[in-house]
């Protein structure tokens, strides 16, 4: 009894209750039962570790007995870190001999040793109050007569010993799935059973499974969802069109990867009679197909994101609808959502309409053929690509010149064989036409955003940002030790203005250490997230940015066309501040977990 009230106050530390209301929490039925509750309570009390007011019973703030927080282990399981639940205590450092019976991810209860290990107070791990996961991913390993599962995860420091009855028919060199953890001493290793097989280790399907199963990616879509998105229809009505802007007839096309299987976003130019240019950016109207708590609505927030791997695609919407009715596929006609802008040719805004749209793309254009286009000077669409281009290249110096920071991040790209084998490593280049398509989403972002801000002055707007804090100061020290050794000059209060760590970029540029610079400069930001309140991006130097391009992967963009659209037809939200808080922090942990 008393270890089950400490766990219920440790979750609830706010929480003043009635002995009769406890044990209603706590399902306290029988006389002899509530009598103990009431006897563990006076004790607590005379402990010190509840407080009374009245009749209600509070968790004693002054009490350092039984930190909760979360803990995280680092790779290869030599220590890890206990991250405290309401406390402003720092991380508290937990050495290897007293991590006790926790896995990673866990929530813990910790005692405070009181040494000081670097900038962090020692604490042993007392209680696991709950595991993270009862799932694990690994390799079935036949160690003489015994079966151990070697886990995938690096932050996973022990084996699991499954006994030969809980082995479901896997055979040594298995990639399994194990669940029914029981792990009492720290002086045995943990027992589990064999949940399920996924195939030979090492293999191409097995490890992909593995991967989704680690990091708790659902990768088959529930029955309810697959049959709502067979019943969408893939006819457009014509009282659907006479609401739309009709894009039809003009040059629309879409550029994007070589393996590319959806298209969420496409492009078209033409020059007005003044000499200005009207650019469209057409994005992919989801929004249309997937109502709100529908099957394919809810699992799409779950999944929050499409996750790439090397050669496949845990998409975060059904193929019917990512690769056939929402993909703006070449020749066949498609709603979007457009950003339209009247823009000089040098650079300058003019007006823009933000509405729904219909498109029919008359071309789908590979980075590479659009680069190849490009620089032979000829080809399908040339002068449209060519306008389009000088135009992204005037809005990316104006971008630059205002503050927002160029990282170079060298992407690595995998040639496969049938069997998902790599055959090749190559560096991708970054191109012109990689870059083009960059600064017209941003552009298109940036606009969606900035219409929502100067619309809501008051709280009745509430919206999606896409944010991005000013660096860690710690961090931001370590950076510019770092620089300044090799020989740049560069202070921890200049980073406040990005046009300094931009200069410091543009510096390295074409040396050797070019990629150790950047990369180190990316390890000293905050986190790019989403939130319903508005802080800004620092690395892009936006005022204003939100995600809208992309519905067809990101969850949020889909939210954003929703909100805009009911804002543009002054009609309610249909969401509150805390749903779309609740949206956020939950985007933006699986965008993590995707990464």
């Amino acid at each position: 009894m008393k270890k089950e009230v400490k766990a219920f106050y440790r979750k609830n530390p706010s929480s003043g209750l009635k002995t009769r209301d406890l044990a209603k929490k706590l399902f306290v039925e029988n006389p002899n039962e509530y009598a103990k509750l009431k006897d563990t309570l006076f004790k607590l009390e005379k402990e010190g570790y509840l407080s009374k007011k009245g009749k209600k019973y509070f968790l004693n703030k002054t009490n350092t007995e039984g930190l909760t927080g979360k803990l995280v282990i680092i790779k290869g399981g030599s220590y890890g870190f206990v991250t405290l639940k309401n406390s402003k205590l720092k991380d508290i450092f937990i050495p290897e001999k007293y991590l006790s019976n926790a896995l990673n991810g866990d929530t813990v209860v910790v005692e405070l040793l009181l040494k000081q290990k670097g900038k962090n107070v020692e604490g042993k791990i007392i209680e696991v109050v709950e595991r993270f996961k009862d799932e694990f991913v690994g390799t079935l390993k036949k160690n003489n007569s015994q079966f151990f599962v070697i886990p995938d995860e690096k932050e996973i420091h022990v084996d699991f010993f499954i006994p030969s009855g809980n082995l479901n028919k896997a055979v040594s060199g298995d990639k399994v799935v194990i669940n029914n953890v029981n792990w009492q001493s720290r002086k045995e290793n943990p027992v589990a059973e064999v949940k399920e097989i996924l195939g030979k280790a090492g293999s191409y399907d097995a490890e992909i499974s593995a991967l989704a199963r680690e990091f708790n990616l659902s990768y088959i879509f529930p029955k309810d969802v697959l049959s709502q998105a067979e019943k969408i229809s893939d006819q457009i009505p014509e009282s659907e069109i006479k609401n739309r802007l009709d894009f039809r007839s003009e040059d629309v096309f879409t550029i994007d990867p070589d393996d590319a299987k959806d298209f969420d976003d496409a492009v078209s130019i033409k020059k007005l009679n003044n000499g200005n240019f009207e650019i469209g950016i057409h994005i992919a109207d989801v929004s249309h197909y997937v109502e709100n708590n529908s099957p394919i609505y809810n699992e799409a927030y779950k999944r929050g994101t499409s996750t790439y791997f090397v050669g496949s695609v845990i998409p975060m919407l059904p193929e019917r609808l990512s690769n056939k009715i929402c993909s703006l596929v070449p020749y066949e006609d498609r709603l979007t959502f457009s950003v339209v802008i009247e823009m000089t040719p040098r650079g300058k805004i003019v007006s823009y309409v933000i509405k729904k749209s219909i498109i029919n793309s008359k071309r789908r254009f590979t980075y590479k053929e659009v680069q190849e286009i490009l620089e032979k000077k000829t080809g399908d669409f040339y002068k449209e690509l060519l306008l389009i281009n000088d135009l992204a290249k005037i809005l990316r110096k104006k971008r630059v010149k205002e503050g927002s920071i160029n990282f170079i991040t060298p992407e690595v790209e995998f040639q496969l064989d049938k069997l998902g084998v790599p055959i090749s490593i190559t560096i991708k280049k970054t191109l012109d036409s990689h870059q083009l398509i960059e600064e017209y989403m941003l552009l298109a972002n940036q606009i969606v955003a900035a219409h929502i801000k100067t619309k809501s002055n008051n709280s009745s707007f509430p919206f999606v940002y896409r944010v991005h804090d000013l660096p860690d100061e710690e961090k931001v020290r370590e950076f510019t030790t770092f620089v300044n050794s090799l020989g740049y000059s560069f202070s921890v209060d200049s980073v406040r203005n990005p046009k300094s760590l931009q200069k410091i970029l543009e510096s390295v540029k074409g040396k050797e250490e070019e990629a150790l610079v950047n990369d180190v400069a990316i390890r000293s930001m905050a986190k790019a997230v989403y939130q319903p309140d508005n802080i800004g991006h620092y690395g892009l130097g936006f005022k204003n940015y939100t995600h809208f391009t992309s519905p067809i992967r990101r969850f949020p963009d889909l939210i954003v066309h929703k909100l805009i659209f009911n804002y543009l037809n002054e009609q309610k939200p249909g969401f509150s501040y805390n749903t779309l808080q609740e949206i956020c922090d939950h985007a933006s942990a699986q965008e993590r977990n995707s990464v």
